[in-house]
């Protein structure tokens, strides 16, 4: 539930978690309704733009960075040298950039439902889809479940799940069919990376990923931690689920390379990410 009051104040208002976000606004920029869900374009006096989908706050100027970061490093470092990369979801195209700052990354297929979330984007964010005409890079508009259902078995390096909560489009991204997709089409070795919501306020929703995770086969699991203003709580998460072996660390002198371009992300916030808060782990670990 979202409004925008007389003082042109935007407010989410999340019922589930019993909070509220507001951001300053200048001005409506844009509103269209996709055949999935309604998105809006503002102007904010402090954000920069801001794209609301279906009421929720999704992306701004400002801030984006340490969750398009959070979502795609990680996992690219943490696995030896990966070539072949799917993004499922991510419309807006700034993990689509920062996948394609690795210079191993040999293609990168991103499949959205959403094409209007792209065309936004492409309107008001270009910044984020700096990268789209990179010749590694293909941007599909289809459903991302039956992608992942079909795609040939050992064929990708990592998975990187960049979708909405688990209602709506992005519900089907949650449960044990689409894991077990996912799995399939990893080679040994390859990494799924999905957002996992707040660990302060949805943790039963990241326990029951983590679990459906193991049950399906994944061998390893980490969970990482970080900010993010614009989203319920300010603090959000990361899920890497590994096949066939536990993760061994992460490329530490590619991440302080590839840390001269980006704006969060470098090897002292990988390990950072790692060392998990007492809650967490109690969660994780209580049977």
């Amino acid at each position: 539930m979202a409004n925008l009051d007389q003082n042109n104040w935007f407010t989410e208002i999340s019922d589930r978690d019993g909070s509220a976000f507001s951001l300053r606004i200048n001005k409506k920029l844009d509103e269209q309704q996709s055949p999935f869900q309604k998105v809006e374009m503002y102007e904010t006096t402090d954000f920069g733009n801001l794209m609301i989908i279906d009421g929720c706050t999704m992306v701004s100027s400002r801030e984006n960075f340490f969750y398009h970061e959070m979502i795609s490093h990680p996992a690219l470092l943490a696995h030896p040298n990966p070539k072949n990369v799917v993004i499922i979801g991510g419309g807006d195209c700034g993990t689509l950039r920062e996948v394609l700052k690795h210079p191993g990354v040999e293609s990168v297929t991103q499949i959205d439902i959403d094409e209007v979330v792209t065309q936004m984007s492409l309107k008001y964010f270009p910044e984020l889809c700096e990268s789209n005409q990179d010749p590694r890079a293909t941007v599909m508009f289809d459903d991302g479940i039956k992608y992942m259902r079909e795609a040939a078995p050992e064929s990708i390096d990592v998975v990187i799940v960049d979708g909405t909560d688990p209602v709506g489009p992005g519900e089907g991204l949650f449960n044990h069919a689409f894991y077990t997709s996912c799995l399939t089409a990893l080679r040994p070795g390859g990494i799924l990376i999905q957002q996992s919501e707040s660990p302060l306020m949805h943790m039963p929703l990241l326990v029951e990923m983590r679990d459906a995770m193991k049950d399906v086969g994944f061998n390893d699991l980490q969970t990482l931690p970080f900010p993010q203003p614009i989203y319920p709580s300010g603090l959000w998460s990361v899920t890497l689920a590994r096949k066939s072996q536990a993760f061994d660390g992460f490329r530490e002198d590619d991440a302080n390379t590839l840390a001269e371009g980006t704006e969060y992300y470098n090897a002292g916030i990988h390990y950072g990410a790692l060392a998990t808060p007492n809650y967490m782990k109690r969660a994780f670990e209580k049977k």
